[in-house]
């Protein structure tokens, strides 16, 4: 028997319907469907690496300033990622060729027996770079080293990078005068230093957290005894609720205790009275679950 053409696309779309009739959920398998609670594991036999790069000193030629306050922020987050189980590596003032060599080596070492990975720079920064000893560092090199197409044993393992960065020469705040910075002073004289960072383009691996002292375009504090109000507060919050709260509850927190500092400024150069200056810090998250250090069993 003929069959018309008309005919024959009736069928073939008919037996296209039926083997592709199904919902948007039966396309998923079961295992992939994920629920809100769903939490990375942390049962790995090692919490992970945690690799701290503090600078507080650069080379001439860059005409940075010496970031007095930066080795207190160090040995504070040291003591905090200890305690949450991290087997922390300090490096300082590492030139730039070093500080990848080490971001590579840490990238191509087995991760497999550790629940995530995190790093830490403390240092200047300007737009998407951060610097080292004696140049300038895209944020996306130091990143890329650990997407999933390239640190095969951290897929689908946190990625955590804080970054507190400092002044960087290029960017100028319109309301904040270069004068300001030297003329600030806290009200028991100890000197707060203004840095800034940014928010750089997100690499496009996923499991990535991206934790920044400010928001792009505005100034951060660094107390010159202290520390920065970010790492300050950071540390404080991972100390009492480090076991506790999801990471973006707990950078949350850190960001409405920052939010409440102030550091009265003076401006010399113009002749007028203090002027309250604060500080908003920022996080991106390309988590795919919920992130908690639980405590490992001793």
């Amino acid at each position: 028997m003929a069959v018309s053409q008309s005919q024959m696309t009736t069928t073939v779309d008919s037996i296209r319907i039926n083997e592709l009739n199904m919902t948007e959920t039966d396309a998923i398998p079961g295992s992939e469907v994920m629920g809100p609670e769903e939490k990375y594991k942390m049962n790995h036999k090692k919490r992970g690496l945690a690799l701290i790069f503090n600078h507080d000193r650069f080379d001439s030629l860059l005409g940075l300033r010496d970031r007095q306050g930066t080795c207190v922020d160090r040995e504070n987050l040291c003591c905090r990622f200890q305690d949450l189980g991290f087997e922390v590596k300090c490096y300082n003032n590492l030139r730039a060729k070093d500080v990848l060599h080490k971001m590579y080596k840490a990238s191509i070492a087995s991760h497999m027996d550790a629940d995530c990975f995190l790093c830490v720079f403390l240092t200047h920064g300007d737009g998407n770079h951060i610097f080292a000893q004696d140049a300038r560092v895209e944020i996306s090199k130091l990143t890329d080293f650990f997407r999933g197409d390239r640190c095969k044993s951290l897929v689908g393992k946190p990625k955590i990078f804080i970054i507190q960065a400092c002044r960087g020469d290029k960017l100028e705040e319109p309301a904040q005068p270069k004068e300001e910075v030297d003329a600030t002073r806290l009200p028991d004289s100890k000197e707060t230093q203004v840095d800034v960072a940014s928010v750089y383009t997100l690499p496009a691996g996923a499991d990535f957290l991206m934790c920044y002292s400010v928001a792009e375009g505005y100034v951060s504090y660094r107390d010159t005894q202290d520390g920065s109000w970010y790492i300050q507060d950071l540390c404080e919050v991972l100390g009492t609720y480090g076991t506790t709260l999801e990471i973006t509850e707990l950078l949350t927190l850190v960001n409405k205790k920052v939010s409440r500092r102030r550091v009265d400024i003076l401006d010399i150069s113009k002749k007028r009275g203090a002027k309250s200056k604060m500080q908003i810090p920022c996080f991106a998250s390309m988590l795919t679950k919920k992130l908690c250090f639980l405590p490992k069993p001793q």
